[in-house]
């Protein structure tokens, strides 16, 4: 169900050593599965505190215990330890806690946040950003709000029309178009009104 690389193993069994804390082992769950809001709870589980519905998984040094909701959001997940010259990263890919990909018929705004999180974000996260959705018109155009480094950046308009407007309009085909709500300047008026199409409502 559940894979722990041995670099993954190594790493868990030296911070378990360090606690000194006999039948220390881990205990993992899953907050909000089947959202695009879905993560991943890794944490220590001293000896008697996990929950008898729990499903111990043995390993050489420790036991790691997933909580029985979790379990089917776990499926073919993988942790893993990248070691580096600064210390190294802990990973945890869980490629089905998020759910599936909704149904061509499902509601336009489940269709469009689902793309948002598992397209959208992710690609621009390597820069520092991410957009959010605020509403959807009755013309049926998405307005979105940036936010982290695409706030105030140069690109965002091509970073819009060119990818986020063409890869939604591909996938959504409801779609008519897709308007920026942020306020580049930095202040609390966006330059978003309904009927203004990205101009400065004041």
């Amino acid at each position: 169900m559940i894979e722990i690389t041995s670099n993954a193993q190594k790493y868990f069994q030296r911070l378990i050593e360090q606690q000194e804390d006999e039948g220390l082992g881990l205990r993992i769950s899953v907050r909000l599965p089947g959202t695009h809001k879905a993560s991943c709870d890794l944490q220590f589980c001293p000896s008697g505190q996990q929950r008898e519905s729990d499903r111990a998984i043995e390993y050489p040094a420790f036991k790691l215990f997933v909580a029985e909701d979790s379990e089917k959001w776990l499926e073919e997940a993988q942790i893993d330890f990248e070691e580096s010259a600064t210390g190294g990263q802990l990973t945890i890919r869980a490629p089905g806690i998020k759910g599936s990909e909704p149904a061509r018929d499902a509601p336009v705004e489940r269709r469009v946040e689902w793309l948002i999180e598992s397209e959208i974000n992710p690609s621009l996260a390597a820069h520092g950003g991410r957009v959010s959705l605020v509403e959807i018109t009755r013309k049926m155009e998405v307005v979105l709000q940036f936010g982290g480094g695409c706030q105030g950046c140069g690109m965002v308009d091509v970073t819009l029309k060119q990818g986020i407007e063409k890869s939604m309009i591909e996938k959504i085909p409801e779609i008519t178009a897709v308007i920026d709500s942020t306020d580049h300047r930095g202040g609390k008026t966006p330059y978003y009104a309904p009927g203004t199409r990205g101009q400065s409502a004041v």
